[in-house]
């Protein structure tokens, strides 16, 4: 089980890619003025924060130490006057970092969301869900953040240092000189911790994929979990990649705790070299002052704070870098059914299909279908029969164009099918699966789903058409009953009547019926069959189903054994040959038979 959950994730490279980090910076380029406007209101707050230290000098020097009121008061006035200008910029860079970060995610989201529908089922075949869940939700909030808060930390820690530095100058440039010398110091440690954090905190992404992947899972068979008291077994599992996951982040954690009091280490080592050379230069006269020192002293401890604010966004980009890497791998997938050019919708589809020396594989070397070849006049209905694995699903998939054959032609109307687009065949061709999905809302909104500008009374009458019209009455909301998530408010058979009822509405040429009774008892069968019955009149449909009441109807049998048709013909004439079709009939469907006629009948019914 612990092997279901994982996901080949993609190894990526251990370093800060350069490209890649441009290509999250794209992600804001639509809303420059919003960046521009941040930017300005950071700059005007750490020169106003720098600005403050100077004027700390100066209250010292011009007004405390030299006994000189007036000179006191302008100066607090002044500081005043600059803590209401800096609150009103603090504000507005807030303020503009916020609107720009949410922007950002819905627009990262909303790009994500439509390229997953365009993707093709192939995809989602060999991807789990916990996995694209965690690039959609998790990985494109932490894009976001450092595109915004990230951005602005290191704008305003950069600034501060410039600003910094420049105060610093105007004080005293031979102290400034010891102070420049350590900054470099400072950011080789981050250099030398840059690999080391990255590595980790790779590992933790990709652990956490596969750890919300087993959640998703374990939810979703949480029936089959209990049915088969799998709990201890599921948890000692699910144990071993949480604890993969904590170890790695503690790595990660560690590291970067490590990183920020080397910084404070170093920066110790310069604040003992300016105490050290600047008192020298007070006591023997030189051109600093005790207000000089103290300014200072103030500034390399507050040039301090940003570069511990650049290691700890630097540790974050990190996280961010490697959470690009696999949202935008999600964003360059390529779907393998694409649109030919010259692609063009036909408008009327009268449901002739053929299938002409197909061949299809999922995997090189291993053929479902091989030289497949099939004719179906419109309105006619085809029944698809035989062992798992011979390729029934195979054909509609094919048919539905959401794979496309190997080798060979498919047509419809006597076109082959990939000059059309996909939205002109999959939008007339229906389908009702065994299980199937209904979305969380109401049962109108559900049916109305097949056509979304269908009315109240066009969404009635298809229910009526499709039998489940009684039921639906029978509810105290009526058609504004809500189903619950994935239809899980109504039973098996309920949900398959609200699904051809979507498919009534739908107005298909072709219809396809995936073992749609399979999964109802006998007597919900009956409702079902009635609305089967009632959508495939007058349409091209092709039945894959187990149960005999579903498959005498049909106009022929198709027996599909290993990806080739191993008998046709109808039900009667498939019995008298006694080959493949009745060794199927009488293993599946004695006990079908023999339950509802006896077994004298059975015999009867067979010749």
């Amino acid at each position: 089980m612990a092997q279901s959950y994982g996901f080949e994730e993609e190894e990526f490279t251990t370093k800060v890619n350069g490209r890649v980090v441009m290509r999250i910076m794209r992600q804001v380029t639509p809303y420059w003025r919003w960046i521009l406007g941040f930017v300005v209101m950071i700059a005007l707050t750490s020169v106003a924060d720098s600005y403050f230290t100077y004027l700390s000098k100066q209250l010292i020097d011009e007004g405390i130490v030299a006994r000189n009121t007036a000179r006191l008061t302008q100066l607090l006035v002044r500081y005043g006057g600059l803590a209401a200008f800096q609150a009103i910029t603090v504000f507005c860079f807030v303020y503009l970092a916020g609107v720009l970060g949410e922007r950002v995610q819905y627009d990262m989201r909303k790009q994500l969301f439509n390229h997953l529908q365009a993707l093709s089922f192939s995809y989602f075949d060999k991807t789990p869900v916990g996995w694209i869940m965690s690039r959609v939700t998790s990985d494109s909030g932490r894009i976001a953040d450092l595109v915004t808060w990230g951005f602005i930390d290191v704008t305003w820690a950069i600034l501060n240092i410039i600003t910094s530095l420049v105060f610093m100058m105007m004080i005293n440039w031979q102290l400034t000189l010891i102070v420049v010398l350590i900054i470099p110091m400072m950011l080789v440690v981050s250099f030398y911790f840059r690999q080391r954090i990255l590595v980790q905190y790779r590992d933790v992404r990709k652990l956490n994929s596969m750890i919300t992947g087993a959640y998703n899972e374990s939810i979703a068979g949480v029936r089959v979990v209990k049915a088969l008291v799998r709990e201890k077994k599921n948890l000692e599992e699910f144990s071993d990649t949480s604890r993969a996951m904590y170890h790695a982040a503690y790595r990660a954690a560690w590291l970067s705790a490590l990183f920020l009091p080397i910084v404070q280490v170093v920066g110790a080592f310069g604040i003992g070299a300016v105490v050290y050379y600047g008192g020298i230069q007070a006591r023997t006269g030189g051109t600093i002052t005790v207000g000089g020192i103290q300014a200072f002293l103030s500034y390399l401890t507050f040039i301090m704070w940003p570069i511990q604010d650049l290691a700890r966004v630097y540790a974050e980009m990190q996280r961010s870098v490697a959470s690009a890497e696999r949202v935008f791998s999600l964003i360059d997938a390529k779907p393998d059914v694409v649109d030919r050019e010259g692609a063009f919708d036909p408008g009327i589809v009268r449901g002739e299909v053929a299938f002409e020396d197909v061949t299809f594989r999922y995997e090189e070397g291993k053929d479902v279908l091989a030289d497949f070849n099939l004719h179906v006049e419109p309105g006619e209905h085809i029944a698809i029969v035989g062992p798992t694995g011979g390729g029934k699903t195979t054909i509609v998939n094919l048919l539905c164009r959401f794979y496309e054959p190997t080798e060979g032609v498919v047509r419809i109307d006597g076109r082959d099918y990939t000059t059309l687009t996909q939205h002109a065949i999959q939008s007339r061709i229906g389908v009702v699966l065994q299980q199937p999905h209904l979305f969380s809302g109401t049962i109108r909104d559900n049916i109305r789903y097949g056509k979304l500008d269908a009315t109240d009374e066009e969404v009635e009458q298809a229910a009526k058409v499709a039998h489940a019209h009684d039921f639906i009455a029978g509810m105290e909301k009526g058609y504004d009953e809500d189903v619950g998530e994935g239809g899980n408010l109504l039973s098996v058979g309920q949900k398959q009547l609200v699904s051809i009822a979507r498919a009534v509405l739908a107005n298909p040429a072709i219809l396809i019926l995936d073992e749609a009774t399979s999964s109802v008892d006998t007597l919900t069968e009956v409702s079902v069959q009635r609305g089967m019955e009632a959508l495939m009149a007058g349409r091209t449909s092709f039945v894959i189903a187990h149960r005999l009441s579903t498959i005498k109807r049909s106009d022929r049998i198709l027996v599909i054994k290993a990806g080739r048709i191993v008998e046709v013909g109808a039900h009667s004439e498939l019995i008298r040959a006694r080959g493949h079709y009745y060794d199927l009939y009488t293993r599946q469907f004695r006990r079908e038979r023999e339950q509802v006629y006896g077994v004298g009948e059975f015999v009867a019914a067979a010749a």
